[in-house]
């Protein structure tokens, strides 16, 4: 493909520092740069505790062991996001209660998540979809309010911000990806963030096998190989000094797709007032689901790879055993799409990209 639907952007310090990882034979899960990744990690969010993981998914596990859920209890999440969500709540043996979306800008809806709120309730997941934040004032309020643990699954929001506040900072914990196709990458990792230092020490415990801190050799939990290596975090390290400028091309990028598209019968991705949205991906709507394939054939005959926006979770046959509706989550992902969307991308690539589209109408 001429135009992949992303590609990391890797001009910083990434070969030094994993050069340094080889020169020094540290390259597995001890090294000198998985505590500088989380320490500046950490400042950058803006909380007090970092802990970095293999991956976003197990972020997500992590996150939910720390807290104590387990069998019996019902986490509620969004249907309109990646499977990862659910299945974290799902390797607990908790229950995923999935909520709607708000039309207006794709987030979890609120309203909805106060309704499915039962006594087996003990905690709400909240995505922050495609580096959109959700209404953070309303969940935490909810939660507060029930009672509930709040988890902010920040896998697609590196950087974004409610009322100028970074994502990652609202709930009791938090948890990021750093896949390949993330806003910054470490290959593979994932981090789970929080202010509370008893969480922290209950992810760090639950990451590396349960070891006890103060005896070598003795598990006194089953825990997981979840830990980073080395050679990830240096690689994130050399990626975290990039970010701002990461972000900054990406949201031009998303200001163009904006500009080109605005004549066309297609829908951008809105941005609320109120925040800071770092557009991991750049999706449109046409109007009408049997386009969305067509147009997504049409661009890649013409070199442009594309993905559909996710299929809500609550459609897929391991969670579908009980019949659900969620009308907006469903609309949205019939009719949604991803552009491309790397930071590398120029103006005229946009304007390339966006001519396809238009003689697809045309």
């Amino acid at each position: 493909m001429k135009y992949p639907v992303y590609q990391p952007y890797l001009s910083g310090k990434e070969k030094k520092y994993v050069n340094e990882c080889l020169d020094s034979t540290w390259i597995s899960s001890n090294g000198k740069f998985i505590p500088k990744f989380e320490n500046e990690f950490a400042k950058y969010i803006g909380v007090k505790h970092a802990a970095s993981v293999s991956n976003g998914t197990v972020a997500l596990h992590i996150a939910l062991l720390a807290l104590g859920i387990g069998e019996g209890d019902e986490v509620i999440t969004p249907t309109l996001t990646y499977i990862a969500t659910a299945n974290a709540i799902t390797y607990t043996g908790a229950k995923a209660i999935f909520v709607d979306s708000l039309a207006s800008n794709w987030q979890m809806d609120p309203k909805d998540v106060k309704r499915k709120i039962t006594s087996k309730t003990r905690a709400v997941i909240c995505v922050h979809l495609y580096g959109h934040p959700c209404d953070m004032t309303a969940l935490r309020e909810i939660c507060d309010e029930h009672n509930l643990f709040l988890i902010e699954d920040c896998a697609e929001a590196i950087g974004s911000e409610f009322n100028g506040k970074k994502v990652g900072t609202f709930g009791d914990i938090a948890t990021f990806s750093f896949y390949g196709n993330k806003t910054i990458t470490t290959g593979e990792g994932g981090m789970v963030v929080t202010n509370d230092v008893t969480l922290y020490d209950r992810s760090v415990h639950f990451k590396g096998q349960g070891l006890a801190m103060h005896r070598q050799y003795w598990h006194d939990v089953i825990g997981y190989n979840y830990r980073m290596t080395n050679i990830c975090a240096a690689i994130g390290l050399a990626q975290l000094e990039n970010v701002e400028r990461i972000i900054e091309m990406k949201r031009d990028i998303a200001e163009w797709y904006r500009e080109e598209l605005q004549d066309l019968p297609v829908t951008f991705q809105p941005e609320d007032a109120n925040v800071f949205h770092t557009y991991w991906m750049c999706s449109i709507l046409v109007e009408n689901s049997g386009d969305r394939d067509k147009l997504r054939n049409h661009l890649k005959k013409n070199g442009i790879d594309t993905r559909p926006l996710f299929y809500p979770i609550h459609t897929m046959p391991m969670y579908a055993q009980n019949f659900e509706r969620h009308k907006v989550a469903e609309d949205l992902g019939w009719r949604g799409m991803n552009l491309p969307s790397y930071p590398e991308l120029t103006k005229e690539d946009i304007q390339y990209i966006t001519g396809v589209i238009r003689s697809y109408f045309h």
